[in-house]
């Protein structure tokens, strides 16, 4: 063991076709040194999924959080061979960038002279500002995203790819609203559909953050699990279309300002979950599988919010709920759209009107 890089045990282990050496750790927190959260593989099975989803090949990638360079080796070894001009490769802390390296070896990656990437050992927003642009960005911390934003819409190319991770969800959902107003400027509402109004208060945000520089960034795919809110926005260059991205932000449920527009692409979001079924990496994972499918549903349901069945029943009374199939089932026989949604298991993303609802609610 290189006790002399990293004073901690390392172990082995698989992720998507990746192997990797990772520090053992009994906690994962900010003290564990190199950091690497197994939870968040889903997060990167969707990172790749994506890009081998959308219509942009030939692309310079930045992974400016690198630390095990467990994102950028997987992108290496499951993305198309079209998708990838190179990859940059960052993290300010060598023990990171020497177990990235490890890492690569590991993966029979060679990373001297190598024309697919390139290593850096600099501050992200340094590495950033230092660059000329990218098409895909990954902005993926421990905790809230802020420091980053800037930086990576500074340098986010035409057309390019913005991905976001948040992990501070008692803020944006509001535990601790001071705080939300602080990073967010807005006012969360710790309510049954807190997790999808956090994340439109992330996405607000991000675009407020890139529409300084002229830059509309539309959400093409969004989600929230676990701790953390994942956001991918797409770069719609120039004024018009900033003005149209702002005419989107209001409030919602005494919440906001948020964003208002859709959350997802529905044809980008239809081909990640089948090009989910079709690869052997991803086709046996279940849990991902449902996942991305309770997504291709509700993106068809352009609505902003959902509705909590427990909690409407509660509010109003009701005896005796119906289970959601049948309840879907009664809410598209009189023409509404209707789905599951991925924020809440008892949760309806429906174009229904609330009063008619609750009639169907009551006339179990």
């Amino acid at each position: 063991m290189d006790a002399e890089i990293l004073p901690v045990m390392r172990i082995t282990i698989n992720e998507g076709s990746a192997k990797l050496k990772i520090p053992k750790a009994e906690k994962i927190s900010k003290e564990m040194g190199v950091f690497y959260n197994p939870v968040m593989s889903l997060n990167r099975d969707i990172s790749v999924l994506l890009l081998n989803s959308v219509n942009k090949n030939n692309m310079q990638i930045a992974d400016p959080l690198a630390a095990t360079g467990v994102r950028s080796i997987r992108f290496l070894k499951e993305l198309a061979k079209n998708k990838i001009k190179k990859i940059y490769i960052n993290d300010h802390d060598k023990d990171s960038i020497n177990l990235m390296k490890k890492n690569l070896k590991l993966n029979n990656i060679r990373y001297k002279n190598n024309k697919k990437f390139m290593i850096k050992n600099e501050d992200a927003n340094s590495f950033l500002l230092n660059s000329s642009g990218f098409d895909y960005i990954d902005i993926d911390p421990f905790g809230n995203p802020n420091y980053f934003l800037d930086a990576a819409c500074k340098r986010l190319a035409r057309n390019g790819i913005l991905a976001v991770t948040a992990t501070d969800t008692s803020a944006l959902c509001g535990t601790f609203p001071k705080a939300c107003i602080r990073k967010y400027w807005a006012i969360p509402k710790k309510n049954a559909i807190m997790h999808e109004t956090g994340l439109r208060i992330l996405i607000r945000k991000i675009q407020l953050t890139a529409a300084q520089y002229d830059k509309a960034l539309v959400p093409i795919f969004s989600y929230s699990r676990e701790h953390y809110m994942r956001v991918f926005l797409r770069n719609a260059k120039g004024k018009n279309e900033v003005d149209k991205i702002l005419k989107q932000h209001g409030i919602f449920n005494d919440a906001g300002p948020m964003c208002l527009g859709s959350l997802w692409d529905k044809d980008l979001a239809n081909k990640i979950y089948n090009n989910a079924l079709k690869n052997k990496i991803f086709q046996k994972n279940q849990e991902l599988i449902r996942f991305l499918k309770t997504i291709k549903e509700e993106s068809k349901i352009n609505t902003t919010g959902f509705y909590d069945l427990h909690d409407i029943s509660q509010k109003y009374k009701i005896k005796h709920l119906q289970k959601k199939e049948r309840i879907k089932e009664k809410i598209k026989k009189i023409g509404y759209k209707a789905s599951d949604t991925h924020f809440k298991g008892e949760g309806i993303r429906s174009s229904i009107s609330i009063d008619k609802l609750i009639k169907i609610l009551k006339n179990s």
